[in-house]
């Protein structure tokens, strides 16, 4: 959920004056962009994974912080509630084996985090949403105690003058409730893949990832229950979009400017604008003053954080140097490492052809089509139908397989990829995308045919899951 904070109690003195330091940073940022003092000349990836803890019974185990103090491990890290954590891999450059490192690096982790849990009568799971989770466990006690989840809270609610929270989706079934806190979120696990390009290219790859976020969630879907109900096949999208809704307006539909949705629309100015956006039309949640220079940004990222874009920009401040990147967070969780490092080869790859071999993209695929296309495949997933350049309309696995695979080998071809590497890589999300079966619709055969005991679906995933095949393989 971001960077940490200090206090979770704040004035209206702090609001101006974190509001004032957040123009003056928004300025100097765009003045840096305007001079062109943002660096970054290569291309380079990293992932952040979140993941549940589970007990024997395939429950929510919200013990969190024993589990963070034995790893102690700087990139294992906690998240909203007890029962999840988020692990974070180093920056690795596209360019060679990024796959390898990926997979080495991630296994480790992994490895290190399962043998942590078992210490304690429980497991790391990969997925989106937790079958077996009821809405009881999402209550304040099993809240990570921290100050900037208690302001979050504390202040989402303020901004709705303390009126409930309103979830309400319709799927295959439907469910409503009202809530009183944010822990709704706590309920949502994703994959989020960084990625940073030279800042003249940055626009364009954004776009692309704009253009892709359809694709993306329909290839990676693992989200299709919610305490009991068949909702969407990434039912994470809506959940997380109403379970911070900090106005009314948000709640009652994804708008263009929620705190937590599609976007505004394509970039245009180096992402320069989205920051703009930031500060103009999202109050802030967390006015947080710090004792830091304003070339440091602080103020502007530590706002950034609480602004959930599909696919978000992200600025850093490196050895004095500004960067930018921007983060696709649009892919559910799991169900396995290898069906992670798939789902970050399809979209490095493809995202890198799309960039550089269509630059007229956001007038072949208009920005309301875009987003039209990813509400349709978070709710159907493999099965969506969507529309893609210059009107051509038709089932998102074969926009996929004929289009997107292809166009991800030349994108990872030409930033330098190891062939054997992407190939690989690649195999795993074109098997899968040819099976039919991703996490979403694997769940779906399961309860078809064993019925809704959530716990014992959890138990299967975690079993299939713990062998390591992609879940194109895994039998029902």
């Amino acid at each position: 959920m971001g960077q940490e904070i200090g206090r979770s109690r704040f004035t209206e003195v702090d609001f101006r004056a974190f509001r004032a330091r957040l123009k003056e940073e928004t300025a100097l940022l765009g003045r840096w962009l305007r001079e062109g003092r943002v660096g970054g000349a290569g291309t380079t990836i990293g992932l952040e994974l979140e993941a549940w803890l589970v007990d024997g019974c395939g429950r929510p185990a919200p013990c969190s912080d024993r589990f963070l103090e034995r790893i102690r491990q700087p990139r294992v890290e906690n998240e909203l509630a007890l029962f999840n954590i988020e692990v974070n891999t180093e920056t690795h450059a596209l360019a060679g084996a990024p796959f390898r490192a990926l997979h080495q690096e991630l296994s480790a982790r992994w490895s290190h985090a399962q043998v942590v849990a078992g210490g304690l009568g429980c497991a790391p799971l990969l997925i989106g949403i937790l079958p077996s989770l009821v809405e009881d466990d999402l209550c304040l006690a099993h809240m990570t105690p921290s100050p900037r989840y208690a302001a979050l809270n504390e202040q989402v609610l303020a901004l709705r003058n303390r009126e409930p929270l309103v979830l309400d989706i319709a799927g295959s079934e439907r469910y409503t409730t009202q809530r009183s806190d944010v822990m709704l979120e706590a309920a949502t696990t994703s994959l989020q893949l960084h990625l940073q390009v030279p800042p003249d290219r940055i626009a364009a790859y954004f776009n692309a990832a704009v253009a892709l976020s359809a694709p993306s969630v329909a290839v990676a879907a693992n989200a299709p229950y919610l305490f009991g109900r068949r909702l969407w096949a990434e039912s994470r999208i809506p959940l997380f979009e109403q379970a911070v809704a900090c106005t009314h307006v948000e709640s009652q539909g994804a708008g263009a400017l929620a705190r937590v949705g599609f976007g505004s629309g394509y970039a245009r100015d180096g992402l320069y604008g989205f920051f703009v956006e930031n500060r103009q039309h999202h109050p802030v949640l967390l006015p947080e003053l710090l004792d830091t220079a304003p070339e440091e940004l602080a103020h502007l990222r530590l706002h950034n954080g609480t602004i959930w874009r599909w696919n978000r920009p992200l600025v850093e401040v490196v050895d004095g140097r500004c960067q930018l990147r921007l983060e696709h967070r649009v892919m559910s969780a799991g169900p396995t490492p290898e069906d992670v490092l798939a789902n970050a080869a399809f979209f490095y790859g493809a995202v890198a052809d799309l960039a550089e071999s269509e630059p007229q993209l956001p007038r072949r695929l208009p920005f309301q089509v875009a987003e039209q296309n990813f509400y349709a495949a978070a709710r159907y997933g493999l099965n969506a139908e969507v529309e893609w350049l210059d009107g051509w309309y038709g089932p998102v696995r074969e926009l996929v397989l004929e289009r997107l695979v292809p166009a991800a080998r030349r994108g990872l071809a030409r930033a330098g990829v190891a062939e054997a590497e992407a190939r690989q890589a690649l195999g795993v999300l074109q098997a899968r995308v040819e099976s039919g079966q991703n996490g979403a619709v694997w769940q779906q055969a399961w309860v078809e045919r064993y019925g809704k005991d959530m716990p014992a679906l959890t138990c299967a995933y975690r079993e299939l899951a713990e062998r390591g095949e992609p879940v194109h393989r895994w039998p029902v």
